[in-house]
């Protein structure tokens, strides 16, 4: 028999894993938090029901948890923030996902009681870079690096439908979360020869990065300041997985972004109102792939993602524009 409030996820200790897991344990499910390290997730995930050793794999014994489980929430997969892209690097970027995704998927098929729903975490970068239209949930995929990510990762996670089961690719924004520690977003002390340029707080995704420049009184847009960035906040990820969880109308690809993308320019604008200081000096594209390498690409281009079907389910987002989410991070929220 299902055990109707047992859910597993995987990436429990992540910043999204984490904030879900607590949301979880107040709505009175029992949690499963999959880690790679079970001690870590005992301390930042309390209130888990059971702590197991998780690491991307096409089987290993924690697949036992899936039988009979409620539902899997599957979030897992290398950070694409704080690292440089490397070809190393985009190996791992590739293969956390692809292999991660397949061994849960395998551990559903062999399970004897398979779950009622299957969420995985994809993300709107499987659009690859667009202009100005908007897409929604039927826009063709692109084919970018993170765009051949994506389908990669959509194409394990596809799977699971056909074994009957529920299946939402949850296709995630730019999540914007408050910094767990105050003063400058970046760790100057980790700067090595084998890591070069600037070392961001990967743990709150991509706030510090864009909030970096008015620290230094040089805010502004990043060039060209016309791409639109497909933010959601923390509080509405969580709310759009939930969504996902309890929702048996959902289903399919799920765009998960606050429903008025902005473009670079807007959001550099609404930064500086927020933390009061100027927004006029421009950023060039080319100093921040000098920083960032590749990994800059996902400022210097974007999509303009709306969130159609999360809204046609009834969504109310928390945060549904920018100023209400900047100013929200900015007093740590």
């Amino acid at each position: 028999m299902t055990d109707a409030k047992r859910v597993v996820v995987t990436g429990a200790t992540g910043m999204i894993g984490r904030a879900l897991c607590q949301r979880l344990v107040a709505s009175g499910y029992a949690v499963v938090a999959f880690s790679r390290d079970p001690q870590r997730a005992r301390r930042e995930v309390p209130g888990a029901a059971e702590y197991l050793a998780w690491s991307p794999a096409e089987d290993g014994p924690w697949a036992e948890a899936v039988n009979g489980a409620h539902a899997v929430i599957h979030l897992a997969g290398a950070s694409l923030f704080g690292k440089r892209w490397s070809a190393a690097y985009k190996r791992e970027i590739i293969a956390s996902r692809e292999i991660g995704t397949r061994g849960i998927v395998n551990a559903i098929e062999k399970a004897r009681v398979r779950p009622a729903a299957f969420v995985s975490m994809s993300a709107i970068g499987v659009y690859g870079p667009h202009g100005p239209e908007p897409l929604d949930e039927s826009a063709a995929a692109g084919d970018d690096f993170l765009a051949r990510v994506c389908k990669i990762w959509e194409r394990e996670a596809a799977r699971a439908e056909s074994l009957g089961v529920r299946t939402v690719i949850f296709r995630s924004g730019v999540v914007l979360s408050a910094p767990e520690r105050k003063g400058l977003p970046i760790d100057l002390a980790k700067i090595a020869p084998d890591r070069p340029g600037l070392v961001l707080d990967t743990e709150a995704g991509a706030f510090p990065l864009l909030q970096m420049p008015f620290f230094f009184f040089a805010g502004g847009p990043i060039l060209p300041g016309t791409q639109y960035l497909s933010w959601i906040h923390l509080d509405d990820t969580v709310g759009l997985l939930m969504l996902a969880l309890e929702d048996a109308r959902a289903r399919g690809p799920l765009n998960a972004t606050a429903p008025e993308p902005q473009t670079n320019q807007a959001i550099a604008q609404t930064i500086g109102r927020a933390m009061g200081r100027p927004a006029w000096l421009p950023v060039p594209g080319f100093a921040m792939k000098l920083m960032l390498g590749e990994m800059a690409d996902m400022i210097t281009t974007g999509q303009r993602v709306l969130p159609k079907k999360a809204q046609g389910l009834g969504y109310q987002f928390r945060y549904a524009t920018s100023e209400q989410a900047i100013r929200a991070l900015l007093a740590g929220r």
